[in-house]
Formats: C-alpha cells, sequence, structure tokens
C-alpha cells in the first residue's frame, strides 16, 4: 500500500493528503461508473408483468369513440369547386376554393403585387411549390391562352372578323353577365351588383370606379360592353320624409350629412326645393351634383 502511495505521488505530483483522498475517490468513482450498467443488466433480466396496464389501455381504447374512414375523409378533403379563373386577378379565398394551399395563393398574390404577370397557362406551373396533380386538373380552367402569338398570327388574329356582342344594361345585369366581362369574378361581380343597389342604380359610367377591387382596365372592358339607358330614373329618397338612418344608408349622403339634413328640417322647415342643400356647411357643388339624382321632393 505504501508502496502505491509512493509511485501515485511521484505520477501525480500529489500531497500526502492529496494522495490518500485519491484512494478513497477512486474506488467510489469506480463503483459509480459500473452502477448503472450492472443495474440495467439486472434489471432486464427480471419478469415484467404489464397486465394492469394492458387492462387500463383496454379500457381506454373501448371509452374512445372511433369515427367510419369516409367521415375522416370528408372532414380533411372538403370538395373542390372549379370555376373559370385568372390567376391576374382571382383573390386568395378564390384560389383556395379551387385547390390551392394557403401559402400557394398567398404566393400568387405576392407575384402579382410585385408586378408579376401570368401570360400563359405554364406560367402559373413556374410558382415555387406548384402541384402539378392540381395544375393539370385546372389546366382547362385558367382563362390564358396556351402560348404567346407571334407577330404574323398576331396580325392574322387581330384581322380576323369577329361576330359582334350586343351590349347589356348596367342597371340589370345579374351577376352571370358581369362574370362574362374578362377580369370580373364571383366576388367582383357581387360587389358590382351590391354597390349599385346601395347607389339606387348606376346614372354615370364613372362610378364603377367607385366599386371597391375594380382596376382601371376592368372598369374600361366593362364601360365598353355595357350601356346605360338614357331614359333610367334611379331609386330616389323623398327629402322630406325619409329618416336620418335611410338617408346615412346612401353612399354618397352617410351620417354627418343625414344629420345635418334632418336639423335643417327641423329647423326650417319641409325642403322646397332640392338646390336648398346648398345652403349645408357640409355641402358643395361636386358633392351636390352627385346627390341630386337620388332625391326627390314629393308633394
Amino acid at each position: 500500500m505504501n508502496r502505491l502511495r509512493a509511485w501515485i505521488r511521484s505520477f501525480f505530483g500529489f500531497s500526502r493528503t492529496e494522495t490518500n483522498a485519491f484512494l478513497i475517490l477512486l474506488p467510489l468513482m469506480i463503483v459509480l461508473v459500473f452502477s448503472e450498467p450492472l443495474y440495467r443488466y439486472w434489471f432486464v433480466r427480471q419478469p415484467q408483468d404489464f397486465s394492469a396496464s394492458a387492462k387500463e389501455l383496454d379500457s381506454l381504447i373501448a371509452s374512445w369513440k372511433w369515427e367510419a374512414p369516409d367521415s375522416i375523409l370528408k372532414s380533411e378533403a372538403p370538395p373542390l369547386k372549379l370555376f373559370s379563373f385568372n390567376p391576374n386577378h382571382a383573390t386568395p379565398e378564390e384560389l383556395m376554393q379551387l385547390g390551392f394551399r394557403n401559402s400557394i395563393a398567398n404566393r400568387i398574390v405576392n407575384y402579382r403585387a410585385k408586378g408579376g404577370k401570368f401570360q400563359v397557362k405554364n406560367d402559373l406551373r413556374k410558382i415555387y411549390g406548384m402541384d402539378s396533380t392540381l395544375f393539370n386538373r385546372l389546366y382547362s380552367y385558367i382563362e390564358l391562352p396556351e402560348r404567346i402569338l407571334k407577330k404574323e398570327e398576331l396580325k392574322k388574329f387581330v384581322l380576323k372578323e369577329k361576330p359582334k356582342k350586343e351590349k347589356f344594361d348596367l342597371n340589370t345585369a345579374d351577376t352571370i353577365q358581369l362574370k362574362k366581362i374578362y377580369g370580373i369574378g364571383t366576388k367582383l361581380s357581387q360587389r358590382i351588383v351590391a354597390y349599385r343597389d346601395k347607389l339606387g342604380g348606376f346614372v354615370s359610367t364613372e362610378q364603377l370606379k367607385e366599386v371597391y377591387g375594380l382596376d382601371s382596365m376592368v372598369v374600361k372592358e366593362l364601360i365598353n360592353k355595357s350601356f346605360l339607358d338614357i331614359n333610367y330614373i334611379p331609386k330616389q329618397i323623398d327629402l322630406n320624409r325619409a329618416s336620418e338612418q335611410e338617408l346615412g344608408a346612401h353612399p354618397y349622403i352617410k351620417y354627418k350629412l343625414a344629420k345635418a339634413i334632418t336639423a335643417y328640417r327641423f329647423q326650417h322647415g319641409p325642403f322646397k326645393a332640392l338646390e336648398e342643400l346648398s345652403g349645408l356647411a357640409l355641402m358643395d357643388e361636386r358633392k351636390f351634383e352627385r346627390i341630386k339624382p337620388y332625391l326627390s321632393i314629393k308633394p
């Protein structure tokens, strides 16, 4: 033992006290290192009883409500709505209805926002992450040409006589007629009809620019393929009988002006002529000319 202590002191350079401590710690370290493998070896060889756990699992499985495979598939994969669309104008909601994932729909919209434009059908395939199976399924529904025409082909196409299409009345057109216009889908056609109803009818094609989401090119196309009857009289509000709520619901009047009109009636009595509106502080000449077709004074 003394010889071992002497060797440790000479090899490690320990003092007498450090050598004694080392001789105490060494066997403890050996026990710690080998205790876990020995315990694992002993534990694995012992017979294990899983009967209690098995009974608990069986009772949990019996209490679960299993859904039929068909119902699971239906909930995970709702039926797709296939309809014609233009990727240059389709909204994220319309793209997701067609089967595009939310991330892909957002990429298409972001691509357009940065100035990108889809010229032919296969341009849509270049969007990162595009599902080729879905693309093939929607190919016939994409409102884009299959290829860009060459100059010679384009001249022939332009010179080719096209059948003239009859224009439709903008104040009687439904969403089906409006969707025939290039660039107008389900959402935009519904917005046009809803705004027309709020106004009481269009009296000028310039009012189309007030519809949210209609860009200038679509407005121009819509004006070219529609007309306004010169004898059309829009729905008019009786200036002396309409309530503040009825006046305020009109897009050109709104709450503040409606309140001013009813206050004027209360102070000065019924309006005798529409031109009296010009005396209101909130009314200017331009606003009066816009509102005038939608107001009347009944006896």
